[in-house]
């Protein structure tokens, strides 16, 4: 598609390699969660052709390689960008999107924890490169001088992506705010596993859990992140809780599993004894 679209083989060009991703793709999701891809298409495909020049020629200055607009040929750049951005989810992401969707879910559960225990500094340490909590009341993004945002009645929104690198701040006048960052587990290979005991003691399919149960998960991310069928979890799961090695707590729709203090001990065996 690339090569036979110059407009398409051009923004993508642009984007990849520019500190400015323009308002009318960088948009915050208008229903948060519940925000649905035809309503995000809809919106990017609504910005006028001025509005998308205006945008485009600031990415051009903030990137880092050379780039000219003589791509922006004929009308309609708003449209045939939720053009391409459509084609993008219906060939690469949508064949993998339960197990992406997965790994989301799995990440706001995650930080969520770490806002209702620990507070907004740890809930927002390594979100991306440079986030931080600073004093009182204010959200650090990065270290470029820019005037200050101020968060207002709305509120502000934090969203995972299934990509292992990258963040940015999406911003929707006069005052509509998305941190946009790495979900956990994307980039990280298998973590280092004890020698086998456990596996030998409860089984190879409850041990991966309880290992991957070292951070909250639902048995649908535990699916897919174990590569397993929602019945073969469900069964394990069972038989863990039945053991006291770990827990189920309903949020929501949800039920969300964590290890318990034995199950934690049963997991880390090797570390705690030293091995």
């Amino acid at each position: 598609m690339l090569n036979a679209d110059p407009f398409a083989k051009g923004l993508v060009g642009l984007l990849g390699s520019t500190k400015w991703l323009p308002r009318f793709v960088a948009i915050p999701p208008p229903g948060g969660m519940h925000t649905t891809l035809t309503c995000e298409l809809t919106n990017v495909a609504g910005a006028s052709d001025g509005q998308v020049r205006n945008e485009l020629e600031k990415s051009v200055a903030h990137s880092w390689a050379q780039h000219d607009l003589g791509w922006l040929s004929r009308q309609g750049w708003g449209a045939r960008t939720a053009s391409l951005l459509n084609f993008v989810w219906e060939t690469y992401v949508s064949p993998d999107w339960p197990r992406r969707r997965a790994l989301l879910e799995r990440d706001v559960t995650y930080r969520a924890g770490l806002l209702a225990a620990y507070g907004w500094p740890r809930a927002l340490q390594h979100m991306s490169r440079r986030s931080a909590w600073v004093g009182t009341d204010a959200i650090r993004f990065s270290n470029q001088t820019t005037p200050d945002l101020v968060v207002d009645d709305e509120g502000m929104l934090f969203v995972p992506v299934s990509v292992s690198s990258g963040s940015w701040l999406c911003q929707a006048p006069p005052a509509r705010y998305a941190l946009v960052y790495p979900a956990r587990g994307l980039a990280s290979g298998a973590p280092e596993r004890p020698d086998g005991a456990l596996e030998r003691l409860i089984g190879t399919g409850r041990a991966a859990i309880l290992y991957e149960l070292e951070r909250p998960a639902t048995s649908s991310e535990l699916a897919a992140r174990l590569g397993q069928s929602l019945g073969t979890i469900g069964g394990h799961l069972a038989v863990l809780r039945n053991a006291n090695l770990i827990i189920g707590t309903r949020v929501g729709r949800r039920v969300v599993y964590r290890r318990t203090e034995t199950g934690d001990r049963l997991a880390n065996q090797r570390e705690a004894c030293g091995g």
